[in-house]
């Protein structure tokens, strides 16, 4: 059989092509593509996801802004805000879970939410000779980080960015292998595609160029990171997103009306749920951080396959006098306001709902995720602790339906 070449372009003749070669109807192919011609490659169709919207979620949110030259988040203000949430998801129970937690949130006083960080990293390698010339590499790159920093922004290649700043440069040497970890802050954009034109500038210039000795080889991303897949380093430490906290005190009142459980019964989950995660080596001490993250992020045009660093996530509760005292940390929140899916009309639709829409906006779409992922773990964590886990059985049982 002879293959026939496939049509890779994105013209109204090559999907067209595609779609009738593959036999598509109007189930995938009755949809205006021209809005995601440049979104990827050989484009057939769209996937269509519901979106529920969910809220009010009260937020006590910072404002922040960047530090020159170092990029230290530094908050400026606080404002308070009541923010309607969009959910791109077909999970059945998600959305009137995560709206349950809200509510016991917003009759208790509200979330709080905080800023710690901002990273973006690329994990590059230097392959050397021996370790004598890798050590050599890490000791010129560790003294040389204000020199890279100008040196980056005297560019007048086109392709590199300007906005993709670097801040700090950490190495670690193991064998021949000089392992380079460049950290930059991208702006309002998620900014991987920036930093990786940036690092590979660095790399195959600076480096190659002006370094004391000659690697052998130059890899861009050597796996060292935290790109889109969770990270020890960056769970425990941050540098890969935003580093977002969230918090909730809850009075037992609303525990009890609105959750449907006690404290106690909370409490006990907790210490089960948290030695469970220690036994099993899990990377997070959370419920469902993911399910949140990941349909926030398909309403809003993220990209999906950040899912994995995004979501990890370490959760705390403790008793307080009259409730409970509930939090979250979200070490790598892998978000942006501008460039990538958020340009898409849809996307931008639900980010404008939220007030995140634009330049100036990331660190606010930033705490609003982390204030929907703590009402998501605040209510299920409430269903599986009733007795017997009878609420968290019942949701999936009448909701999830029965297949």
């Amino acid at each position: 059989m002879e293959l026939k070449r496939w049509p890779r372009k994105n013209d109204p003749e090559s999907i067209r092509e595609r779609q009738e070669a593959l036999g598509l109807d109007g189930g995938v192919t009755g949809i205006d593509l021209s809005p995601f011609v440049t979104a990827q490659e050989m484009l057939t169709g769209a996937a269509v996801t519901p979106v529920s919207v969910v809220g009010p979620l009260e937020i006590d949110l910072g404002e922040y802004e960047l530090e020159e030259p170092f990029g230290r988040v530094s908050e400026t203000g606080r404002s308070r805000d009541h923010v309607f949430v969009p959910l791109g998801h077909t999970e059945g129970g998600l959305s009137a879970s995560l709206y349950r937690g809200a509510r016991a949130a917003a009759e208790s006083g509200g979330f709080r939410t905080f800023v710690l960080g901002d990273r973006i990293t690329r994990a590059s390698c230097f392959v050397c000779k021996s370790t004598e010339e890798a050590v050599q590499l890490a000791r010129f790159l560790d003294a040389h980080v204000a020199e890279m920093r100008r040196w980056l922004t005297e560019r007048e290649e086109p392709w590199i960015s300007k906005f993709a700043k670097l801040r700090e440069v950490e190495t670690h040497v193991v064998g021949p292998m000089c392992h380079v970890l460049w950290a930059f802050t991208t702006g309002d954009a998620c900014g991987p595609n920036m930093m990786t034109r940036n690092a590979y500038a660095l790399n195959t210039g600076y480096v190659m160029e002006q370094a004391p000795v000659k690697p052998e080889r130059a890899i861009l991303e050597a796996n060292m990171g935290g790109d889109k897949k969770p990270s020890h380093r960056y769970f425990e430490r941050g540098g890969h997103g935003k580093t977002v906290l969230a918090e909730a005190t809850l009075t037992e009142e609303a525990v009890r009306r609105v959750l449907r459980t006690t404290v106690d019964d909370l409490l006990e989950l907790s210490f089960a749920g948290t030695h469970g995660a220690v036994a099993s080596g899990m990377q997070s001490v959370a419920f469902t951080p993911a399910s949140a993250i990941a349909a926030i992020f398909a309403a809003t045009g993220q990209d999906l396959g950040m899912v994995g660093t995004s979501s990890m996530a370490h959760g705390t509760g403790r008793r307080v006098e009259g409730g409970i005292h509930c939090a979250l940390r979200l070490p790598g929140l892998e978000v942006g306001t501008v460039g990538g899916g958020t340009i898409f009309p849809y996307a931008r639709t639900w980010l404008e709902l939220m007030g995140c829409a634009g330049a100036g906006k990331v660190y606010r779409f930033a705490q609003i995720v982390a204030a929907a992922t703590l009402a998501l773990e605040i209510s299920a964590s409430a269903a599986m602790a009733t007795a017997g886990s009878e609420n968290f059985f019942r949701a999936h049982n009448e909701r999830g339906g029965l297949r």
